[in-house]
């Protein structure tokens, strides 16, 4: 293995100190040893601060930060700014990677000598309190899936990447940020942004990280929803107009039918949460100009 090359684990925090120990440790226990690792405290109001000083204190490749609390995705971009790796490998604050995660994603790129690959992604099981109590993921990682068009049209259905997942080679995020301007689905601009330039990608089935899931975290609600329509706000002014157009059909689609069951049972209240995100999809696509391209299917949308 190639001690020159360095590995920038970039992990953004914000009260997570309860998990903090256990996401460093696992980055402590790498079996590839060059490596850096920003823990970034985005204002935290925790001990996030304590617990990270006693780690930078046991090893000198932890280093941290501590700015004004700005959000997950102006914290991610400083830790781009700050990092000086080959590589990038994200890490949430209560996330955990397998001891081998490191060495086997860079060895995959090595081996891959004529191929100049700049993304591998990895497998990943979830948990919630006990990392030694996991369960299979909530989608079936595999090689065909991690396309630039997968990433418009699949996402959220079935479909989306946990951060930790990915070992991205940093020259790719020269010209990538994360949205600062988006509080939820920041990670679907991301990856939609990096893979428009098609990035050379492996896929190593194999379980290397883990993904805690949150009890409290969003689900496919009024509020998720809102979420995913910010998103599509921002693809407006990004995409061009056909890749835009077959969006648009995707997700009034996608949204139908999750929302038609509903209608049906309770069609009776317009105080329905359904009703109102019936209306929230009307007023976003007229917001946009984009009521009428998709009227056939927009016709069984009776709000």
């Amino acid at each position: 293995m190639q001690k020159s090359q360095l590995i920038s684990i970039i992990i953004p925090c914000y009260s997570q100190a309860a998990f903090l120990d256990e996401t460093l440790s696992s980055v402590l226990a790498q079996t590839y040893q060059n490596w850096e690792c920003l823990i970034l405290n985005d204002g935290s109001p925790d001990n996030t601060e304590e617990i990270a000083q006693k780690w930078v204190e046991k090893d000198s490749r932890f280093k941290y930060f501590f700015k004004q609390n700005s959000g997950v995705s102006s914290t991610r971009n400083f830790g781009l700014e700050k990092a000086t790796g080959e590589y990038i490998q994200f890490l949430d604050a209560d996330d955990v990677l397998f001891d081998t995660k490191l060495e086997l994603s860079l060895q995959a790129i090595q081996n891959a000598v004529n191929e100049d690959i700049q993304i591998v992604f990895t497998n990943f099981k979830m948990f919630t309190n006990n990392a030694k109590i996991t369960t299979e993921p909530y989608c079936a990682f595999q090689q065909e899936l991690f396309t630039y068009e997968n990433l418009l049209y699949k996402w959220n259905d079935g479909f989306s990447i946990p951060i930790q997942t990915a070992f991205i080679k940093s020259s790719l995020l020269q010209n990538i940020r994360f949205p600062e301007h988006m509080t939820a689905q920041e990670d679907w601009i991301f990856w939609v942004n990096l893979f428009k330039s098609n990035p050379k990608v492996l896929f190593i089935d194999q379980t290397l990280a883990l993904y805690r899931v949150n009890m409290a975290s969003r689900t496919m609600s009024r509020d998720m929803l809102e979420d995913q329509l910010k998103a599509y706000e921002y693809f407006r002014n990004f995409l061009n107009e056909e890749d835009f157009h077959k969006m648009s059909v995707v997700l009034i689609s996608r949204y139908y039918k999750k929302s038609s069951y509903f209608i049906t049972k309770y069609n009776d209240t317009k105080n329905s949460n359904t009703y109102k995100i019936g209306n929230l999809i009307k007023k976003s696509l007229r917001k946009l100009h984009v009521l009428n391209l998709s009227k056939s299917i927009l016709r069984k949308l009776k709000f």
